[in-house]
This record gives structure tokens, sequence and C-alpha cells, in this order.
């Protein structure tokens, strides 16, 4: 995440980073239903399987992942993640 995206207030934010798939799909997919057009959400996840198939699967949904970086760029490469999404 970039410095100017971490001053930037989120309409929602989630944390999956406990979660295995699918779970951690559907828990993006009822938060994505709540959300208005326009609206941004922050979603921490971690874990190879998260990290392919949830970001595929909001891009198939027609919303827009605006980012995706690892939190920690030194650490491991399926670590923590955040991804910043726009509801369309």
């Amino acid at each position: 995440m970039t410095a100017s995206e971490s001053n930037k207030k989120f309409d929602y934010y989630l944390d999956i980073t406990s979660d295995v798939c699918p779970l951690t799909f559907v828990r993006t997919k009822l938060l994505l239903e709540r959300m208005q057009p326009g609206q941004t959400a922050e979603v921490r996840l971690q874990g190879q399987m998260p990290l392919e198939n949830v970001p595929r699967s909001v891009l198939g949904l027609g919303e827009t992942v605006v980012s995706l970086e690892p939190e920690d760029p030194s650490g491991p490469p399926f670590g923590i993640h955040t991804m910043v999404l726009q509801k369309n």
C-alpha cells in the first residue's frame, strides 16, 4: 500500500487473514453486496489460494481491484496483503 493509500479512509474494512477458501471469497462477496457503487473497501488477506482466488473472483463479479500490495514487501510471498476494492 502506498503512503497516499494508507492515509485514505475507506468505506469498509474486512480482515480475512484467519479464514480459508472458500470462506475468504464468501465474506468478501457479502461485503460487496452491502456496498454502494463508488464505495471502497480495504481487505486484509493471506495465503496462496486467497491471494489468487479472491482478486480474480472480485474481478469476475465486475468490481474493481484498485490495489493488492504486501504489508511487508520483504516478507513471504503469500504473507499478509492489503487489497483495496471498489464497487462499480
